[in-house]
Order: C-alpha cells, then sequence, then structure tokens
C-alpha cells in the first residue's frame, strides 16, 4: 500500500502583496513549503526537494540579494533531509525526484540525491538554462545527476497511482502530480501552481507569475481534478500546511 509522508522543505517570509492584492505594501505572510515523500511499492518518489540547508544560517551566499525578498526563517536542521531521516530514510534511498520547477525554494536539496532519477519538465529546463532567469540558480539544478525530460503528462510507474500534470503559468514548466492512495483518496500535489488557496478560489495570478493566462488556465484545470475528487494541496498556504498530517503521520 502506497503511502504519503508531507515534509517541510524549509519556511519563508514574503510580501504579502504578492499573492493577495488587498493587501498593505508592508504587510508580510510566513510561508510553508511543501515537499511530499510516496512510498510506492516500485521505489520512493520525492516530489520537489525545498531549500538548500545553508539556506538556514547563511541565506546571502546562495541566493544574494534574492533573500531580501524571500528570507528563509526557518531554524537550521529544517529542511527535507532531517524529514526524511525521521521517516528512516537517507538521500540513497529515493528512486525518483520530481522536480515540479526549478526555483530555489523547490530544488535546492536536489545534489543530494546522487542515485535517483530526477524528472522535470523539458520547458522548465531550457528557462533555468537562460543566465537572466529570476529565481534560477545553477548550483541547485545543475550537476552530475542526470535529468530524465518530461514532454506530456505521465503515469509515473503505469499504475495511476502517480501522475504527473503539466500546470504552467508560475512558470513555464510547472508540474503537479496527481497521487491515488487506498484509504485517503486523490491528492493534487500542485506546487506553485497553486501557491495559496486564495489564489485558486478568486482567480488571481500572483505577482510573481510568469504567465498570468497560463495560470488561470491551470487554475481551471486544478478545480476539475478537484471536482473529480481530489484534495488540492498547495506549496505555500500556511492555513492549509496547519490541517496536514506530517512526517511520520503518513496518509495510506
Amino acid at each position: 500500500m502506497m503511502k504519503m509522508h508531507i515534509l517541510s522543505g524549509g519556511r519563508l517570509r514574503m510580501k504579502k502583496s504578492i499573492y493577495y492584492p488587498e493587501a498593505g505594501r508592508d504587510d508580510v505572510l510566513e510561508l510553508p513549503i511543501s515537499c511530499v515523500l510516496l512510498r510506492h511499492a516500485q521505489g520512493n518518489v520525492l516530489f520537489d526537494t525545498g531549500c538548500h540547508p545553508s539556506i538556514a544560517e547563511n541565506p546571502e551566499a546562495r541566493w544574494g540579494g534574492l533573500a531580501k525578498y524571500m528570507t528563509p526563517i526557518m531554524p537550521p536542521g529544517e529542511n527535507v533531509l532531517t524529514g526524511l531521516q525521521a521517516v528512516g530514510l537517507s538521500p540513497d534511498d529515493v528512486d525518483v525526484v520530481v522536480c515540479s520547477h526549478f526555483h530555489t525554494d523547490h530544488c535546492g536539496c536536489n545534489a543530494f540525491f546522487k542515485k535517483s532519477t530526477i524528472f522535470v519538465h523539458a520547458k522548465e529546463l531550457e528557462v533555468a538554462q537562460k543566465a537572466d532567469a529570476n529565481g534560477y540558480f545553477a548550483s541547485d539544478w545543475k550537476n552530475d545527476i542526470p535529468l530524465t525530460l518530461v514532454n506530456q503528462e505521465q503515469d509515473l510507474f503505469g499504475d495511476d497511482r502517480i501522475n504527473l500534470v503539466e500546470l504552467p503559468g508560475h512558470t513555464p514548466g510547472t508540474m503537479g502530480a496527481l497521487v491515488k492512495l487506498d484509504r485517503s483518496g486523490e491528492f493534487l500535489l500542485t506546487s506553485d501552481a497553486v501557491n495559496v488557496r486564495a489564489n485558486l478560489d478568486n482567480d488571481h495570478a500572483p505577482l510573481n507569475t510568469w504567465n498570468a493566462d497560463l495560470c488561470r488556465k491551470s487554475f481551471a484545470k486544478v478545480r476539475e481534478i478537484e471536482k473529480s475528487g481530489a484534495t488540492v494541496i498547495c506549496s505555500h498556504d500556511e492555513a492549509e500546511w496547519k490541517t496536514l498530517r506530517k512526517g511520520t503521520d503518513a496518509y495510506d
């Protein structure tokens, strides 16, 4: 039976107005970063790897000026590596990493997964390779670990348990995953296709969206999947985060 563990990939403070148009100029909000471990019969799958461990203590060294706008506020040690350790796994035990997109708070620990197959959308690699791409750091994704490029939606293991879903808009190659569990039902892991629930409910594309029209099309797709019975998991929604089971308290 497949199990799903929600793990923390770190925590950020950002301007609230990025996501909520009615927010004041100086308002800020805290954003959890969700990573998801799926223990499938054919292998362990990790959806996103969160922030690099060094970000908790010296974000400027890795992120430079971006750390002013995306300020890490997690304590040292709060990252996906310690999350995996808490459920009895190391990076070497992860067979597949699904990279929703190449922004640094979603792929910061990729380099630790040297024995994994890393899936990423081809359009995401294309934009990350451009020198002027904001929020992308080659140190996160450019390493000796081979990438498996996704060009269309696909069933990861051919059993309809983990389906990769194209949800462009936040970035050109943003992907989600539709997960089907025996007891807990279906979950759509949206990553930054839906940062916070209010954006989906109000059809509002956040200010850090690459293409607002595509973002809203992906919102419509998410709503259709939700109507079919799936629970939507947003990437950075604090209220939702508080309601989720986490760590060893798995969904099955």
